[in-house]
């Protein structure tokens, strides 16, 4: 990779694996790069106003008591130090 890219590791819950799968054998592609292109696209089309950003996050299932709960856990210690990962 070079230097003006960044690696990101994404989890899909088991429908959306499913279905990335399905999709990336139709095409005969990896399934990385099929979702690099899907999540390239995606963002590309994402309006960057802060107010279309909350919608979205405000459209994540359980995104906000995951955030609460990164804060709790960075609040009682159990972080990782970045130069360990």
């Amino acid at each position: 990779m070079g230097s003006d890219t960044q690696r990101l590791n994404i989890t899909l819950d088991g429908e959306r694996a499913s279905k990335l799968a399905q999709l990336a054998a139709r095409v005969h592609v990896n399934e990385g790069t099929l979702a690099r292109s899907l999540l390239s696209t995606a963002i590309d089309e994402a309006d960057p106003d802060p107010g279309n950003v909350v919608a979205l996050l405000d459209g994540i299932d359980g995104a906000y008591e995951r955030a609460q709960l990164g804060l709790r856990q960075a609040d009682q210690g159990h972080t990782v130090p970045l130069n360990e990962l």
